[in-house]
């Protein structure tokens, strides 16, 4: 079981982020292309009160190396978050999926029947297994902010579409 959760939770995770810099390099060149300056791109957001792309990006590396990290029982790696280019955001997708590559299957056994616990500031999500966590929590996260990323270039007029969301697909 424990192979299954690994296989559920890597693959998923790296084709998620490599689709996403896939994403934004389409940005990078739509802005050197259009003669547009990239921080209109990279600080865009879709209303004022919602994070902009810079932020999306780093939140979905965010909630893509803590999974990996809790399901493991490992110490996630801590990120500065001050990425301000597109070179910039493309090597944080490359440094967390380099990441979570390197953590080897086995780490993973018994994750899928552990409790776990998510702990914030303000309160602590408990999730009765592994499995819950993933399936209800992790993979919704990255997937909202890879979304919302996405939503937030083809509103500023990147040419994509959901190929450049899914990938390579079959």
């Amino acid at each position: 079981m424990s192979q299954l959760i690994y296989d559920v939770t890597v693959p998923t995770l790296v084709r998620a982020l490599n689709n996403l810099a896939g994403v934004l390099d389409k940005a990078r060149s739509h802005a050197e292309s259009e003669k547009i300056d990239p921080s209109a791109l990279l600080t865009m957001r879709l209303y004022p009160d919602m994070f902009p792309l810079t932020r999306q990006v780093q939140i979905a590396t965010d909630n893509a190396k803590g999974c990996v990290a809790r399901l493991a029982q490992q110490d996630a790696p801590k990120y500065e978050d001050n990425e301000s280019s597109f070179a910039d955001l493309r090597a944080r997708l490359e440094k967390t999926v380099g990441y979570i590559k390197s953590i080897e299957a086995r780490s993973f056994d018994g994750a899928g029947d552990r409790p776990v616990a998510l702990k914030f500031p303000q309160r602590t999500l408990n999730f009765k297994s592994g499995w819950e966590y993933l399936l209800g929590f992790a993979l919704p996260n990255v997937y909202f902010h890879c979304t919302t990323a996405y939503d937030i270039l083809r509103h500023g007029g990147v040419k994509l579409g959901k190929g450049d969301f899914l990938g390579a697909v079959g």
